[in-house]
């Protein structure tokens, strides 16, 4: 079964989009060869980027809060269990404390390195990272691969308080969607929003089996999916049979 993702705000979205770059990089930083600690920079730099926003690390201590009073009024609750409870808000409270005991934007700190700064102006150039453009990164890539680790992961240790956070509030958002099944009919589903709620992410599950992937879109009021297949040229098409997926939608 894969799982399909549909963010309906910019803050669900580059939350995603921050899990998918952290997670590209930490694989890359666990490899040994100079090519893929080069992308891991390279991937570092997205990072960074997408961190850039000024109002990041407040959505994220604000949503902290909001999933806490949820979670907290279910105190009492019979078919709660008070355990798995505690150990939720635990969680929450350690996100939230340390993304907030840190200073200005996420990633700032790495701005004050002239080393990477100096690699980060030349490696969106084609071939802008040569030797002759830039002999300490050569030297850097000379170094052994625990040496050049131990460097990514130093650098990376200045995210991991964003990267926690980030985390905690993406699994519980997907945490609170309840999966249920649709049928696509002629690889088209158009799903109507509940009212008064507001939900912040789209997830469609379909059986690996089937091939297909979904085509999202949609606002406040109604999720729309169009089932794709791709072709021989790797285009997708769409698909005319009847479908059954599941869908969670999560607030």
């Amino acid at each position: 079964m894969s799982t399909f993702e549909y963010p309906f705000n910019e803050s669900v979205r580059t939350w995603l989009r921050l899990e998918h770059l952290l997670a590209r990089l930490a694989e890359l930083v666990r490899r040994d060869s100079v090519i893929d600690h080069h992308y891991a920079l390279a991937t570092l730099f997205e990072v960074m980027d997408v961190t850039s926003r000024a109002d990041l690390k407040l959505e994220l201590l604000q949503d902290l809060e909001r999933q806490r009073q949820t979670l907290a009024s279910y105190r009492g609750n019979p078919a709660i269990s008070e355990a798995a409870l505690d150990r939720a808000i635990r969680r929450i409270d350690l996100a939230h404390q340390r993304l907030g005991q840190t200073s200005g934007k996420a990633g700032q700190a790495l701005t004050a390195n002239d080393f990477l700064m100096s690699v980060r102006s030349r490696i969106g150039i084609p071939g802008g990272t040569c030797a002759f453009d830039l002999p300490a990164y050569a030297a850097w890539q000379s170094e052994t691969a625990d040496t050049r680790r131990g460097d990514l992961q130093r650098w990376l240790s200045t995210l991991e308080p964003l990267a926690l956070a980030c985390g905690v509030a993406l699994d519980l958002l997907r945490e609170s969607g309840l999966r249920q099944t649709q049928l696509a009919r002629g690889g088209h589903l158009q799903q109507s929003l509940p009212s008064g709620r507001n939900f912040q992410l789209a997830r469609v599950h379909l059986p690996d089996e089937l091939g297909m992937v979904p085509e999202l879109s949609g606002n406040r009021l109604m999720l729309v999916v169009r089932l794709m297949r791709a072709d021989s040229d790797c285009r997708l098409r769409g698909v005319v049979e009847d479908v059954a997926l599941e869908v969670s939608l999560c607030a």
